[in-house]
């Protein structure tokens, strides 16, 4: 007995009873002590806790589809004159940022009523904001003012890139072009949201206009090729907004929010979605038509692939399963970017 159980005389009840006594005060002094988290752990936390909230209302994953087109700009102007000046560059993904982060806080900030519906309604990342506002880890208040910042200090770059780099007489209209319908898509009174337009404007600012302005911050022109070939970049993103609002279309009619969606119906918004969809896919198949070289159809056939896939879904009805509709809406930004990849393949 005593080799199996060496520690049998802990059993009496004496000895235990003592033994577990003095045991549970220790484990009690642990517990109290670890609990006395110093201010400086506390302050850190906080800090911690602080930088993630602000992370997630930039939605930092979101800037992908604004960067990705810009890069293409940027390789085909190296591509096609051998013109790169990595400060130009560097300087011109920095105002894109900034006035992506403009239009997400600002979002985030008018948006307030529509998103405190859909987070009762739905949990879709790709819908109804971050959340970070309606849940008081960021101030509302504190949210606007940055969006006001960072679209200043992305004027201030335009002004750098035209006056210091001298990149070109139109760097600052096309910085306006993209910076005021981003500031202005949620903000008050414009709010293009609301107006039924706002989509449009999307296509425009995340299709055209990067491809152009980066290539011409870095030669002072905008090679004709850009004329076609931002079309399916204009068109895919205007889907991804398209497809995005499906899952808020209760809340922002409560809200009042008339987008595009909540002004023609889901039904009609199917029909919308297909169209561009094909399109998308129709403009990228015959761009070599337009100069750009015939390889790009190899790297967008599984593009394509995940475009049919999504339209015959829709056509299914299937996104109106919540969970159908967020696979959707990760699909349909998976189109966009790699949409964008395939040009940027097709001229290495």
């Amino acid at each position: 007995m005593t080799r199996i159980f060496p520690y049998a005389n802990n059993l009496h009840p004496s000895h235990s009873t003592k033994g577990h006594g003095k045991r549970q005060g220790t484990r009690r002094k642990q517990t109290s002590c670890s609990a006395e988290k110093s201010p400086d752990i506390i302050m850190k936390n906080t800090f911690i806790q602080t930088m993630q909230s602000w992370i997630i209302l930039s939605r930092l994953h979101f800037h992908t589809v604004g960067i990705l087109p810009f890069l293409l700009g940027t390789f085909l102007a190296y591509r096609l004159t051998g013109a790169f000046e990595p400060e130009v560059f560097a300087l011109g993904v920095a105002g894109v940022i900034l006035i992506m982060l403009s239009a997400y806080h600002s979002g985030e900030y008018f948006d307030r009523r529509e998103n405190a519906i859909s987070a009762r309604m739905h949990k879709n990342p790709f819908a109804g904001g971050t959340h970070m506002i309606i849940e008081g880890k960021i101030p509302a208040r504190v949210a606007l003012w940055t969006s006001k910042l960072s679209i200043l200090m992305a004027f201030l770059i335009g002004v750098v890139l035209q006056f210091v780099y001298k990149t070109g007489p139109y760097t600052l209209l096309l910085g306006f072009l993209g910076a005021v319908p981003g500031f202005f898509y949620s903000t008050e009174p414009v709010r293009l949201v609301k107006r039924g337009i706002g989509e449009l404007f999307i296509g425009f600012c995340y299709g055209w206009l990067p491809v152009a302005s980066s290539y011409y911050i870095q030669t002072a022109t905008i090679a004709p090729v850009i004329h076609w070939l931002w079309m399916p970049i204009g068109f895919s993103i205007f889907n991804v907004i398209l497809l995005n609002e499906f899952p808020d279309y209760e809340a922002d009619i409560a809200a009042g929010k008339k987008n595009l969606l909540v002004r023609i119906g889901k039904q009609k918004g199917n029909v919308v979605y297909i169209i561009f969809n094909l399109l998308t896919c129709m403009t990228m198949l015959i761009s070599p038509c337009f100069g750009v070289p015939f390889k790009v159809i190899y790297f967008y056939l599984p593009f394509v692939a995940v475009a049919l896939f999504i339209v015959y879904q829709i056509s299914k009805n299937r996104h109106e399963d919540h969970r159908w509709l967020e696979i959707l809406c990760g699909l349909n930004i998976a189109v966009n970017l790699g949409t964008s990849l395939a040009f940027i393949l097709a001229y290495l």
